[in-house]
């Protein structure tokens, strides 16, 4: 593993009871990446990064994050990585500011708690009770709890669940915003644009394997997938458009209804996963 690679894994296998949930992946996320992981449920994602997180063994393979095993890594490991859980517990009665700076008294040099509660969107709910927040807000206090330490390496699981769409806009700016810092992050989502929103490179799994990886422009082959003109009942499927649009103009075709359009990410993803069904 060199300086510049996050997360390195080789032959990650995770058997439960003889069935493979992970099924032998081999994986780098640079570090300032951002990597999301796509897949249905019971693909393997939850386990993978649990794995690469610490908080389960691996059956087999190699691992290396943040330079150490996640399987044997200690204290001043844990402290360099931040985890917001798809099902994260809290502690009801503590109001909002209170359990940030709680949480913060296990780091090293964590963010002020003001700051914290402010980058995820509750400079106004910061005295309120947990416990009578929306599940939106409980979600955000999820995030700031996993920022609130500086962490190199941050996981985000399915971290957008119960927010509203305006919500879910400013929490792309913060992660943009830790990105530019140098944050590592990697992103579980079921929100297609959300990962094609936020992600440098992206991983589809489907039966604990990694069936396709890339860029969202060019996962699955979608950059050289074409493009669909339709026109007036007509429909040609091409690899360029431009030159049946030259020939429809020569031949002054009526085009005030041309559309053209290519795959989106989420035709390629369905159809990546139904051909791994």
């Amino acid at each position: 593993m060199n300086g510049m690679t996050a997360i390195e894994v080789q032959g990650l296998r995770k058997v439960y009871r003889g069935h493979e949930a992970v099924a032998g992946i081999d994986l780098a996320v640079a570090r300032g990446e951002v990597f999301a992981l796509l897949g249905p449920n019971g693909a393997g994602k939850t386990t993978t990064v649990e794995i690469l997180e610490g908080h389960r063994r691996r059956s087999g393979g190699e691992a290396r994050v943040l330079g150490e095993d996640p399987g044997t890594a200690g204290r001043a490991w844990r402290a360099r990585i931040g985890i917001v859980l798809q099902d994260a517990d809290d502690a009801a009665d503590l109001t909002v500011r209170e359990m940030v700076r709680h949480i913060a008294g296990f780091y090293p040099g964590p963010r002020p708690a003001d700051e914290v509660i402010e980058l995820v969107g509750l400079t106004g709910k910061q005295h309120n009770k947990i416990r009578s927040l929306s599940g939106g807000q409980r979600r955000r206090v999820d995030v700031a709890l996993g920022i609130v330490g500086r962490p190199e390496l941050l996981f985000l699981d399915e971290p957008t669940t119960g927010f509203d769409p305006q919500a879910r806009r400013q929490f792309w700016d913060l992660i943009r915003d830790l990105a530019a810092e140098g944050t590592t992050i990697v992103l579980t989502t079921h929100y297609l644009e959300e990962a094609e929103a936020l992600a440098d490179r992206l991983a589809v799994l489907a039966g604990g394997r990694i069936v396709a990886e890339g860029t969202p422009a060019t996962l699955g082959g979608r950059a050289a997938a074409g493009a669909k003109v339709s026109w007036k009942g007509h429909t040609e499927q091409v690899s360029d458009p431009t030159p049946l649009l030259h020939r429809l103009v020569a031949e002054n075709e009526d085009l005030s209804t041309l559309t053209i359009t290519r795959p989106t990410l989420e035709d390629i993803y369905l159809n990546l996963i139904g051909a791994s069904e």
